[in-house]
């Protein structure tokens, strides 16, 4: 028997990526709400109870009421909001943290997809803190820019009005209050809280995220070699991961480097570019925020739960 997929609130943004994502798939059945019973409590707890992975794509106390309405031992969730992301009990769905990540997400019950603003850093980040290059309590500045999707269908409807006259490049988050820092902090490693200074830019999807290093002033300063190999020995020993690391190289600008660049894909690449002589360093990550940093993560982690291979 096939095993059944419920997607509560198939109807969002991230929510008709995934279900476009397995529309071609003879291996799953995706079983549904009719649009019309889409907010019946009664109909999404009987498909919720039904299914054997619910994929919650809904606002925050919508994923917590859906958890509450799981009344056997047997659907296990995978949950796309920010409600359960540094919540006990639940895996991170970043396979490819750690060596044993993709295994642990495979055992899991209740897995809290990550969040797309914190996804570069953490891959950036986690693999030299863990390895004695930088320290948990490095001051972590974070700067980028993703696609207007990455703000649902009011951004995205917001957007297609205006067209050529919405903002090119718009700063948000200017209360120092993002709602990804406890995430970042938690699975990067860090002792402190990180600043996020992100921004929308006026196309659909697809993201860069860069940190900032200024290494001068550590016990022992890194070379950008150092950073790269580290990273590039991490994500060389992940089995089947979607992260690649690019070559390291002495670069002032690359033409494909854009957040647009791996749009329609769940894979990220990684680069590293630094002046060893004035001891700084850039961490650059690229991948789509509704790929990598949405739904494709989450058809991932669908495909490690249920031991299937898309």
């Amino acid at each position: 028997m096939k095993p059944k997929i419920f997607i509560d609130g198939e109807h969002g943004t991230t929510g008709l990526q995934i279900r476009a994502l397995l529309a071609d798939r003879s291996d799953i059945d995706v079983i549904s709400v009719p649009v019309e019973r889409r907010k019946d409590t009664a109909a999404r707890a009987d498909a919720l109870n039904e299914a054997d992975v619910a994929i919650l794509c809904l606002p925050d106390d919508a994923a917590k009421e859906s958890v509450s309405l799981i009344a056997n031992d047997t659907t296990r969730v995978i949950d796309a909001s920010t409600a359960h992301r540094t919540a006990a009990g639940w895996e991170y769905g970043f396979a490819e943290m750690d060596a044993g990540q993709s295994r642990r997400i495979a055992e899991a019950k209740r897995v809290a997809n990550p969040g797309c603003w914190p996804q570069g850093p953490i891959a950036t980040l986690r693999p030299l803190i863990a390895g004695g290059l930088l320290p948990a309590d490095y001051p972590v500045t974070v700067n980028g820019i993703t696609g207007y999707s990455g703000g649902g269908r009011p951004m995205i409807e917001d957007y297609a009005a205006k067209g050529e006259d919405a903002p090119e490049f718009l700063p948000y988050g200017l209360t120092l209050k993002h709602k990804h820092v406890p995430e970042l902090r938690r699975y990067a490693g860090l002792s402190r809280d990180p600043i996020m200074q992100p921004a929308v830019g006026n196309f659909a999807q697809g993201m860069i995220t860069v940190v900032p290093l200024q290494l001068e002033g550590l016990p022992k300063v890194p070379k950008g070699a150092d950073l790269h190999a580290a990273l590039a020995d991490h994500y060389a020993g992940i089995d089947g991961g979607v992260v690649e690391v690019a070559p390291y190289a002495d670069s002032e600008r690359l033409p494909d480097l854009q957040p647009e660049e791996y749009n329609g894909t769940n894979r990220m690449k990684l680069y590293v570019f630094a002046n060893d002589a004035r001891a700084q360093a850039l961490l650059v990550a690229v991948y789509d925020n509704l790929g990598k940093g949405a739904s494709g993560a989450a058809v991932q982690n669908l495909d490690l739960m249920l031991g299937l291979k898309a």
